[in-house]
């Protein structure tokens, strides 16, 4: 019973931990979409800065521990925010993952070397590197009591205990008793209509990456007694955590915060009580990554994917189509430069110092498969390097031939991509890469911990090869000899890009619903790519142990291959030759740092880790960006086009047929009879107006020059077959869409350039299609953040007592009806300017569409302006003021309800006639 206590009570230690790094997990994700990998980092840069002003400075404990938790913390989220973790939520997830783990790499390097900085300027710093058994905010050394014979517990743990325990109840209290706390939580549920109802998402984001550093901060300096200043250990206990924000689906902070306790009581029962494990070297310390493997298997829920749009569309190639000499020409040259340089200007020191670097090149392809290839981010690669050459020098030691043992190796390293895979590709994106993440640390745990691969701390030699008259021991030649092979690999990837084979990964990695329905098979492409990214790397560490002649289990760690992963991906992992000017510039770059700049090992990681800086602004890496800004300068400087080429273009959709089969008006006379329209309406009566717009996606236009005028007290109802540019023009008039050309303008202000956020606080709103609530929020929560005075719901009750009998059940239990009901009642307490009506007659009975159609009449009735978006004329038409149609981005025709021609309406632009 007393060992019992023992492992929970020091269980709760590291659970309390793991639940404060959790929830700060979870609260930055849910808030901004965004799963921070530094976030580790972040609590080791602060437990530093506590440790140098504690125990450097000479702080007392208490006051250097508010000042870390309370203003460094905030601020280092706080402006991380604003610099960073904004621009990434609108990047691919791929660039999102390896921007916050080049983070993971550069903060503690950063912190490392600004105590080296200070030390030289002669400051009372303390070596802070690896440093263990150091003073908690507790007495130092700690006060032990004993609760009976056999268990006992100190300061530091009972310090841990409690500021977890008020932790809990102030994020309960934040969560569920304050209007930010609600207003985070309707973020979680829809980021998007927090906006459209005049909230700051942005706002939202800085407050949630404010208390989740605040929240690693706090765990930073309650663990510095227990992890010591190990960046090492302290990235470990992040991972471990996420398995806690896994239970809690990374969106319920109260299922994460217990998560994290029960995972720490876990982890010591199963190392406590596993007597099988005593056999097994490294199980004990590998029980947390079996833990968030199982976890991640477990609790993780892939999205269903659905439709045949891309989900991760390709950069435009910008040579596609080019001759060979211009695709290949500039990178031919400097191949063959570079074989010449070997044997002519380089030294033997920077001869060995590129030939390293186009060794590690080998490695850095695989990434191009896997991630380029594949967009799959596997944090494996170090792994099967690691598995390949000490497999590949257990049979040069046991006299293979280096071919042979090469071959083995490789086939090695496959083998165990293969088995990585098969468990971890049914989850995706973060989720792959924190799987991917946990077996590299079982296998550095467990795996290579094995006597006979591992060969204890000297490893194996691993000799270089004499291939006939060649001998590969002189740099040059091997320098010579990687070129080669280089380029045989990246011309090998290439023609694979080109082939059906290749057009199949792209298709799976583009859209794969729509590569499904095309008949490819998704699983199995993933687990060929993930299997040959896993032999090239293998086959790239054996080429790299052979250029060093040894190979030890410690040489490429899984945190080395985070390293390269934010190398690889911010020169660009979409073609292989950017994969070798990042395999050079991480063997050269060090040294000239080193030369030029600081001896400081430091610097060199804080620049590799700040690389994946740049995704934020070039997602597809710096390499790949110098073709696009060069095909951008050159559509600058080819000036617009002729305006005879416009007006062809223009003409020709003069008798554009409509899908009814009906000819349409005239767009030029349509535009002309709608300005009309326009020009006899009392325009300081509009409250809306749409002014020559133009919108669209990706640069492809919807909307073309439309003109729309919503007056106050009016109904406009906008009509149009699918795909007319309906919702796209709600859109635009909400602000959620900005504006290619044209003007948007609210009570006569131009409100071209406001988003959302500003539209919604003018008195824009938009009921999107679908329906406007949040689901995981009560009926009262909802209301709550229409209306925050108790009285005004109080009046929507009496109103809607169906509402008020339901107040406490979460809106997404609610019927169509009801829901939609929820949407507009607060608005007839407080009605809006404008509103935006995109179908809100999707789904619903017709009795209680006519029930909608009244309350919108209600509104109209108080002096809003309404823009009724419907694909059905029926209902409209009955509580309509002014009617425009809408057809392949322009305004057909508009004008009052009274002189719309029914048969014509129904034949021409319906589509109904028979």
């Amino acid at each position: 019973m007393g060992d019992l206590l023992v492992f929970v009570l020091s269980g709760l230690v590291s659970g309390a931990l793991y639940a404060l790094l959790a929830t700060g997990l979870v609260l930055s994700y849910s808030a901004s979409g965004l799963f921070n990998f530094a976030h580790g980092a972040t609590a080791y840069l602060c437990a530093l800065t506590f440790y140098e002003l504690h125990s450097g400075l000479g702080w007392p404990a208490v006051p250097a521990a508010l000042l870390v938790v309370f203003v460094l913390a905030p601020g280092l989220g706080w402006g991380l925010d604003r610099l960073m973790f904004r621009r990434l939520a609108h990047v691919g997830e791929t660039a999102q993952i390896v921007a916050t783990i080049g983070l993971l790499v550069a903060l503690p390097a950063a912190g490392l070397w600004a105590v080296e900085l200070l030390a030289d300027a002669g400051a009372p710093v303390e070596p802070a590197e690896n440093r263990f058994g150091l003073p908690g905010v507790g007495p130092s050394p700690a006060t032990s009591w004993q609760l009976m014979e056999g268990v006992g517990i100190d300061s530091d743990q009972l310090i841990t205990w409690v500021v977890t325990a008020l932790v809990a109840v102030a994020l309960w209290v934040l969560m569920r008793h304050t209007r930010t706390g609600l207003q985070l939580r309707a973020a979680v549920d829809n980021r998007s209509l927090t906006e459209l109802r005049g909230i700051s998402a942005d706002r939202l984001s800085s407050v949630a990456w404010m208390i989740a550093s605040a929240l690693a901060g706090l765990a930073g300096v309650l663990a510095t007694p227990l992890l010591g200043l190990s960046a090492h250990d302290f990235t470990l206990f992040l991972f471990v955590s996420a398995t806690a924000a896994v239970i809690g689906r990374f969106a319920s902070v109260p299922l994460a915060f217990a998560g994290g306790l029960g995972l720490g009581v876990l982890q010591n029962l199963v190392a406590g009580y596993a007597s099988f494990a005593e056999s097994i070297t490294g199980f004990r310390t590998a029980v947390p990554f079996l833990i968030l493997f199982g976890g991640l298997l477990v609790l993780t829920r892939r999205a269903r994917t659905a439709g045949l749009a891309a989900v991760d569309a390709p950069p435009v190639d910008h040579l596609a189509g080019a001759s060979w000499g211009r695709r290949w020409g500039v990178w031919a040259a400097g191949a063959g430069l570079l074989c010449v340089a070997f044997y002519t200007v380089t030294t033997p020191f920077w001869s060995g110092l590129l030939a390293q670097g186009l060794a590690v090149a080998l490695v850095f392809m695989s990434f191009t498969v896997v991630t380029g290839l594949g967009a799959m981010v596997s944090l494996a690669q170090g792994t099967f390097v690691t598995g390949a050459a000490l497999v590949a020098g257990l049979l040069l030691s046991r006299g293979w031939p280096f071919v042979a043992a090469l071959a083995v190796g490789t086939c090695a390293a496959a083998v165990l991509g293969a088995l990585v895979a098969l468990p971890a590709l049914r989850l995706g994106g973060r989720s792959l890469a924190l799987a991917t993440l946990a077996l590299a640390f079982l296998a550095d745990q467990v795996l290579f911990q094995l006597r006979w691969l591992r060969n204890g701390d000297t490893g194996w030699p691993v000799p270089r090869p004499v291939l006939g008259p060649v001998d590969l021991s002189d740099d040059r030649a091997l320098g010579v000899a990687l070129v080669v092979l280089v380029a045989l690999v990246a011309a090998g990837l290439s023609a694979l890009r080109g082939s059906p084979s290749g057009r199949a990964m792209l298709a799976v990695r583009s859209a794969p619903a729509a590569a499904a329905a095309s008949g490819v098979s998704v699983l199995r492409t993933k687990l060929l790519l993930f299997t040959l990214s896993a032999g090239l790397a293998g086959f790239g560490g054996v080429l790299y142990a052979s250029y060093n002649t040894r190979i030890t289990a410690t040489d490429f760690t899984a945190m080395t291959g985070l390293v390269w992963l934010a190398v690889v991906v911010a020169a660009g992992v979409r073609r292989p030759q950017y994969a070798v000017v990042a395999g050079l510039v991480y063997a050269v770059a060090p040294r000239l740092l080193s030369d030029y700049v600081t001896e400081s090992a430091h610097l060199p990681v804080i620049l590799f880790g700040l690389a994946g800086l740049a995704l934020a602004n070039d997602p597809d890496g710096y390499c790949a960006a110098v073709p696009v800004r060069r095909a951008r300068r050159r559509a600058a400087g080819s000036g617009p086009p002729s305006q005879g080429s416009a007006s062809r273009g223009a003409d020709s959709h003069r008798s554009t047929p409509d899908p009814a089969g009906a000819p349409l008006p005239n767009p030029r006379a349509a535009h002309a009879s709608h300005a009309s329209h326009a020009s006899h309406a009392d325009r300081a009566d509009a409250a809306l107006e749409l002014r020559g717009v133009c919108a669209g996606y990706d640069g492809g236009l919807v909307l073309h020059g439309v003109d729309l005028v919503v007056r106050r007290g009016e109904i406009l109802a906008l009509l149009g077959p699918n795909g007319a540019g309906k919702s796209t023009a709600c859109r635009v008039a909400a602000g959620s869409l900005p504006v290619a050309g044209g003007e948007v303008r609210i009570r006569g202000r131009d409100a071209t350039g406001d988003g959302p956020v500003r539209r919604a606080r003018a008195g824009v709103l938009l009921a999107p299609e679908g329906r406007g609530i949040f689901p995981s929020l009560t009926i009262e929560e909802n209301l709550a953040l229409y209306l925050p005075e108790a009285a005004a719901r109080a009046a929507v009750y009496d109103r809607f007592p169906r509402l008020a009998e339901r107040r406490g059940v979460n809106a997404g239990a609610l019927s169509g009806g009801e829901q939609q009901m929820l949407a507009l009642a607060p608005l007839l307490q407080r009605p809006p300017e404008v509103l935006i009506a995109d179908e809100p007659s999707l789904g619903l009975a017709p009795r209680v569409a006519e029930e909608v159609y009244a309350l919108l009449t209600e509104l109209r009735d108080a002096g809003t302006a309404l823009l009724l978006v419907e694909e059905k004329a029926a209902g409209i038409l009955g509580v309509a003021d002014t009617v425009a149609y809408l057809s392949q981005g322009r305004v057909a025709w508009c004008g009052p309800r009274d002189e719309v021609e029914a048969d014509r309406l129904t034949e021409a632009y319906l589509g109904t006639g028979t």
